[in-house]
């Protein structure tokens, strides 16, 4: 039953806006408002978004939001709280004294700084610094400091404002913060920063090694703060104004604490633009020598111990049956390809490699390009399709493949899965049949929201800190997809799977 207090949250992706008020007693969301954002692609391999953009995308969602919640009959004095998910690694550069971006800013899936990724590559190697060690990441254009070297060498008089102190960055929570708390605060949290490769992900702080070696002052950086904390009190959003910012955390750690992967070796993958899977590795970081990253989880509460987990990520997952519907025109919504997929017992043989921007875990090849193998003169869109969910489930065969290998340590038994494509039946029943373990999804389907939202209600002293293993709150009611091959069977799609991820790899000359 509802106590009557309410807590909103943005959640701030790569494609879209949204603002989300739920019910603090039951986590339920009441409404939400949504807005989609254009993300140019002006060169091959680029993908940036206007951060003024953003920040119009989050008042005009609140300012929906909050009508509808009156409408309802409800009073603003009633949300306790504001908590905030955001795209990780998509950064930026602003003036602190006109609130204006230096340039776009660049999204985590662009690869234009590969060249510069092979830089700091050869000169980490020459100066015997192990970034990975130091940050559990591996180098590659996916994290904010190439991103934010490019700029600074890219972007005409920024240096000369970053030495005069007018120059300030940030990843996406940073931006909205600043914004939402009228200039006053410039923080981050640790889930954010560990995904930049500037923050000793044992510390917790950054890194003055690593800034004098990406050749980054400090200052231009934001404090780093835990995920359950408040960090200031929203400032000139008029339907907003005074409520506290008491949460923030990436937007792949926020369904982590959404789904209540509190126990060690729980795991979740989110089915998104890309693919993230994450696992609870508990109070130690872990180091994989599998490919994996290790990150920060969260850290609810200022005082409060950090929880880390291992982390595999996929560039294109959903990303690549909007492929079909933008690019290739062979279905006109999203939602069309399982009924497409359908009309086919396997992909006969067609093996899809989504590697438009690459390949992230396990293999870190920012040379691969996507590849389409085992073309007959009988294929047709429903084999495209089915070859396209085959892609997404294996490359989450060969994330938990890493995962089950990091020094023995886990076996993940069960995956819970959330995301825009986890709604698709098809694709979760193959993704069970090709893992050979259950997949269990939710009927939340607001997880990485109900993240942000448990930090932000911990930080303002709502809710207690959750203990390891603990469900602060029951089990909704979940479909459970059982396997349902043998195998052999298993074995024999893997095998074939690897040979077109090799056919795909190597393809680009990075100069």
């Amino acid at each position: 039953m509802s106590d009557g207090k309410f807590i909103a949250a943005f959640d701030q992706g790569t494609g879209s806006t949204r603002f989300l008020i739920l019910d603090n007693a039951s986590k339920e969301p009441l409404l939400y408002s949504q807005e989609e954002l254009h993300t140019p692609a002006p060169h091959p391999g680029w993908c940036e978004v206007d951060a003024l953009q953003i920040w119009d995308s989050v008042v005009s969602c609140a300012h929906r939001a909050i009508a509808k919640f009156k409408a309802l009959g409800h009073s603003v004095s009633q949300i306790q709280c504001l908590g905030i998910t955001n795209q990780r690694e998509t950064c930026l550069i602003w003036n602190k004294e006109t609130g204006q971006p230096y340039c776009p800013a660049i999204v985590w899936l662009d690869v234009r700084t590969s060249s510069i990724v092979e830089h700091f590559k050869k000169k980490a190697s020459d100066q015997g610094l192990d970034i990975f060690r130091k940050t559990g990441l591996i180098l590659s254009s996916y994290q904010c400091c190439v991103k934010l070297a490019w700029m600074m060498e890219n972007v005409e008089g920024l240096r000369e404002d970053v030495a005069s102190g007018r120059a300030i960055a940030g990843t996406i929570d940073s931006w909205l913060i600043w914004k939402l708390t009228g200039g006053a605060k410039h923080v981050t949290d640790v889930t954010n920063a560990s995904r930049t490769c500037f923050m000793d992900v044992q510390t917790l702080q950054w890194d003055d090694q690593l800034l004098d070696f990406f050749s980054i002052p400090k200052s231009l950086l934001p404090e780093i703060r835990s995920s359950a904390e408040v960090y200031g009190l929203v400032s000139g959003l008029a339907d907003l104004d005074t409520i506290p910012i008491s949460g923030c955390l990436g937007d792949q750690q926020a369904a982590l604490v959404g789904q209540q992967c509190f126990g060690i070796g729980e795991a979740k993958n989110t089915y998104g633009t890309g693919l993230f899977l994450l696992c609870n590795t508990g109070p130690q970081p872990v180091f994989s020598t599998h490919g994996l990253l290790t990150t920060v989880a969260y850290q609810l509460g200022p005082h409060s111990k950090p929880c880390y987990a291992l982390e595999g990520g996929v560039a294109s997952g959903g990303s690549a049956v909007r492929w079909l519907r933008d690019q290739l025109g062979i279905i006109s919504t999203t939602e069309e390809v399982e009924d497409l997929a359908r009309g086919v017992e396997s992909s006969e043989g067609v093996c899809f490699v989504p590697a438009f921007s690459g390949l992230f875990t396990p293999h870190w090849d920012e040379t691969a390009r996507g590849t389409i193998c085992g073309l007959t003169q009988a294929t047709d869109k429903r084999h495209i399709a089915r070859a396209t969910l085959d892609a997404i489930s294996m490359q989450t065969v060969d994330v938990i493949r890493a995962m089950n290998d990091a020094d023995q340590r886990f076996s993940v038994t069960a995956l819970k899965v959330d995301g825009g494509a986890s709604r698709n039946n098809l694709l979760m029943q193959i993704q069970a049949d090709d893992l050979g373990i259950p997949v269990v999804r939710g009927s939340n389907s607001e997880l990485t929201v109900l993240g942000a939202a448990i930090a932000a209600s911990i930080g303002v002293g709502l809710v207690r800190e959750v203990a390891p293993g603990e469900h602060l709150l029951p089990d909704h009611q979940s479909t459970m997809f059982t396997p349902a091959t043998s195998a052999q069977q298993r074995a024999e799609k893997l095998h074939t799977w690897h040979r077109a991820v090799q056919r795909a790899r190597g393809w680009l000359s990075i100069s």
